[in-house]
């Protein structure tokens, strides 16, 4: 199993040998789960911040074109409505039911995402988690070394424009064009090697363009076999941690239109580029 759960501590107040022991627990799981968290805003950040500089949230379609520290995952509008089926911004939202992982069209993709658990619907609305060293490991050995040196081309214009609808404009274009992410990457802290894909991943570089998503395709229906998954079901108040280097993530359907469903992220920034 790749999550684990810490219960008894209070992230507003812990000391830093207590904290040691938590930020060996994600580079050993790469998903922590912190059961009845009473965070707002500003400890959530507080807490983001001692694992490493955090990102800001980039303006687009779903957050109103706001840039801040956190990052409303949300099917509200300003006003506290629920948004109606034909919003843009609700298109969205249902774009992260595909498998990604966070930031991974920047030149330096993030290390971890934080989401915490303000709002829930009576049902649906999980998130899942696939573990890309399961899936690494369970490779065959020739498979792991083809990919070594692979170069996959992720854009952020191609995975929202990937379910038959625009969700970007040229600004956005222009602010994320594509970027080069290594395909396997390795854990600074043990070692433990990854697949690194997702929806935000279009091409390979240096093959046909067709053979490389075709090879995309059939690597995340590997990874994101039934075993090598875990599915939260969330609570209020949860916060769950997880390592953006080590698993994709998704969101699960719910009923977006009748129920409110509100998570806050924040995202610590990483360490690179993955490659030239």
């Amino acid at each position: 199993m790749f999550a684990a759960e810490i219960t008894g501590v209070d992230l507003t107040r812990l000391d830093d040998a207590t904290f040691a022991e938590i930020e060996n627990a994600f580079e050993t799981y790469s998903v922590i789960i912190f059961p009845g968290q009473a965070l707002d805003d500003d400890s959530q950040i507080a807490f983001s911040r001692r694992f490493g500089e955090l990102e800001k949230t980039q303006g687009h379609i779903a957050n109103n074109f706001t840039v801040k520290h956190i990052s409303e995952i949300s099917n509200l509008d300003p006003d506290g409505k629920l948004m109606k089926a034909d919003d843009p911004r609700l298109k969205f939202r249902i774009g992260q039911r595909r498998w990604h992982t966070d930031s991974s069209f920047k030149r330096v993709p993030a290390k971890a995402s934080l989401l915490h658990a303000r709002r829930l619907p009576p049902e649906g609305g999980e998130t899942q988690f696939a573990s890309m060293r399961a899936a690494y490991d369970a490779l065959p050995v020739q498979r792991r070394r083809e990919l070594e040196d692979k170069v996959a081309i992720h854009h952020y214009a191609y995975s929202r424009r990937n379910d038959g609808f625009t969700l970007t404009n040229e600004e956005e274009d222009r602010r994320f064009p594509p970027v080069p992410q290594a395909m396997v990457r390795a854990n600074p802290v043990n070692g433990r090697r990854a697949l690194y894909c997702g929806s935000h991943a279009s091409h390979i570089r240096g093959m046909p363009e067709e053979a490389g998503r075709a090879l995309l395709k059939e690597l995340l229906e590997f990874a994101t076999q039934e075993k090598f998954t875990y599915l939260h079901r969330w609570k209020v108040g949860d916060l769950v941690m997880y390592d953006n280097r080590a698993v994709l993530h998704r969101a699960r359907p719910y009923p977006i239109t009748e129920h409110a469903r509100v998570l806050h992220r924040t995202t610590v920034a990483g360490e690179g580029p993955t490659a030239d």
